[in-house]
């Protein structure tokens, strides 16, 4: 069953024939080719591809950058449908983001950091979930407490936090542990994969760890154009993502397929030029 705009009802996020290149002429890079993807509503996805298109996936999917074709939608609105100000709101009311640089603001505490979206927007937070979200991230003595007073981990759970508080229709997550040791990613992995299971929220995370997807346990896998298995969880399928994706995913899909994932049971990927991990 579909919406009004034609996606899926059930679906957080929804895009369709995504392109976006960059550049023109001689010197056009193409990121993403014809992307179908679909995020349903409290489901932890984690995706994996080439270098660069994963970043270009989710920047299209939030607002952030304008997609060069295709069209995308976010809980039954259209982004190619609105104005600068109605997607200011949207990203700001209903997408939550996890950048890999923390992108904290650096005058302010780690509890104004939180509060911050909610304050743009001039509405009151829920206290309940407030405390729930502080509780979890594990910093409730060094609330006031700016980012430089915080290790790097800290930070990036206060980031987490930020994106979590405002009941975002989706929180994407960009490489989020990228540049945190194992324990420190382990923790923000582990807050992320909570607010899954605890309050219904939808994430969405790219990745090149693929030993950070084996912490959730069984995970199926989807590839380019022919989805490996029907799975209520997400659907990719058509197109590429990068004009030379296709090797250097196939690359990465035959190291998954012949190691963690077939030793683990879970389903086998296809040698195309994307792959999404889903929980």
């Amino acid at each position: 069953m579909t919406d009004n705009v034609g996606a899926p009802v059930d679906a957080a996020v929804a895009a369709a024939g995504l392109r976006k290149v960059y550049g023109d002429g001689g010197t056009a890079v193409v990121a993403l080719n014809g992307v179908d993807v679909t995020f349903q509503r409290g489901r932890f996805t984690a995706i994996m591809g080439p270098s660069g298109s994963g970043k270009s996936l989710l920047y299209c999917l939030a607002g952030l950058e304008e997609v060069t074709g295709g069209r995308v939608v976010i809980g039954g609105a259209e982004l190619a449908a609105m104005s600068d100000d109605q997607l200011t709101r949207l990203r700001r009311d209903r997408v939550g983001f996890v950048f890999q640089a923390y992108n904290l603001v650096p005058t302010l505490n780690a509890l104004e950091n939180i509060t911050l979206p909610l304050d743009l927007a001039g509405r009151a937070p829920d206290r309940e979930l407030l405390d729930a979200v502080i509780g979890a991230v594990g910093l409730r003595e060094r609330l006031r407490h700016r980012p430089t007073q915080l290790s790097g981990g800290q930070q990036q759970r206060v980031a987490c936090a930020r994106a979590l508080v405002a009941r975002p229709e989706i929180v994407f997550a960009d490489e989020p542990t990228g540049n945190l040791d194992s324990r420190a990613g382990s923790e923000v992995l582990a807050l992320l994969r909570r607010a899954v299971d605890d309050i219904g929220q939808t994430v969405a995370m790219v990745t090149h760890d693929p030993a950070s997807l084996w912490l959730w346990g069984p995970i199926a896998a989807l590839a380019g154009v022919f989805p490996v298995q029907a799975t209520p969880h997400a659907v990719v399928h058509g197109g590429h993502l990068g004009s030379n994706a296709g090797r250097t995913a196939s690359m990465h899909s035959h190291e998954l397929n012949r190691s963690s994932m077939v030793e683990r049971g879970a389903v086998p990927t296809v040698d195309t030029g994307c792959s999404a991990m889903v929980r």
